[in-house]
C-alpha cells in the first residue's frame, strides 16, 4: 500500500484530473472510460457517483481499482471514506457537506483528502483541517454539480489560489479551448468531468488534454 507521501507525489506529479459520472457516460461503462483515461496516461481519477446502492458503489470502485493498479494511477472516491477505505482506493475527495475532513485523516491517515473549496474561509479550513490537496471552484458554469455560490470567474480564482499552500486543482465548466489560457496562469492540475466522460473517444481526448496542458507549460 501506497503511503499519503507517495500519494501525495503522485498527485503533485499529475496534470488532468479526471472525475466519473456514469450520469455523464453517455450511457457506456464507467471501467470503459477509466480504462481509456488510464491509457492515455493521466496518472488520477476520481469517481463521483451519488445515485447507486452502496453495494454496487462498492463493486465499482474496487472494479476501477484493479484498472488504476495496472496504470499505476491514483483513485480517488468522492464522499465516500467508508467505501474507499474498503476497496482500497488512494483517497477521497470531500465537499463541504460530506464526512469531516479531520475525522476523516484519523480514520485513513495514509490516504490523501481532496477539499472542495470556493471561498477564502473554506480554503483556510481547509488547510487547518489537513487537506493532502483541494480544489477550488467552479471556475466556469457547470451542470455537473450545483453550487451555491455559482461559477467564480478567472479572476477570481487567480486571487484565491494565492491563499493556498498546498497543492490544489481547478474544476467546473472547463473545455479544452479553456486550457492555453489556464495553464499560461499557472494552473496545473486541471480537473474536467463532461468533456472527458462524454468524448466519443476517451483515450484520444485524454491524450490530447495533457497534451496541450503539457505544452503550455513548456512555454
Amino acid at each position: 500500500m501506497r503511503s499519503h507521501a507517495e500519494r501525495l507525489e503522485l498527485f503533485k506529479s499529475s496534470d488532468l484530473y479526471p472525475v466519473v459520472s456514469s450520469e455523464f457516460c453517455n450511457g457506456r461503462d464507467v471501467c470503459e472510460i477509466v480504462t481509456g483515461i488510464a491509457a492515455a496516461g493521466a496518472k488520477i481519477v476520481q469517481i463521483r457517483e451519488k445515485n447507486i446502492p452502496d453495494n454496487a458503489m462498492f463493486s465499482l470502485v474496487r472494479k476501477c481499482k484493479e484498472i488504476t493498479d495496472r496504470y499505476q494511477m491514483l483513485l480517488i472516491v468522492d464522499d465516500r471514506v467508508d467505501i474507499a477505505m474498503a476497496a482500497g482506493a488512494d483517497g477521497v475527495h470531500l465537499g463541504q457537506e460530506d464526512f469531516p475532513l479531520k475525522e476523516a485523516r484519523k480514520l485513513a491517515p495514509e490516504m490523501i483528502f481532496g477539499a472542495s473549496t470556493h471561498n477564502a474561509e473554506e480554503i483556510h479550513t481547509a488547510i487547518a483541517d489537513g487537506c493532502s490537496y483541494l480544489n477550488i471552484g467552479p471556475m466556469f458554469p457547470t451542470g455537473t454539480k450545483s453550487v451555491a455560490c455559482g461559477a467564480l470567474g478567472l479572476e477570481k480564482i487567480e486571487d484565491l489560489k494565492n491563499l493556498v499552500t498546498c497543492p490544489f486543482s481547478i474544476m467546473g465548466g472547463i473545455k479544452e479551448h479553456h486550457l492555453d489560457l489556464l495553464c499560461s496562469k499557472g494552473f496545473r492540475h486541471i480537473a474536467m468531468v463532461t468533456e472527458i466522460t462524454q468524448a466519443p473517444d476517451v483515450e484520444a481526448k485524454v491524450r490530447q488534454l495533457r497534451k496541450i496542458m503539457k505544452r503550455s507549460h513548456h512555454e
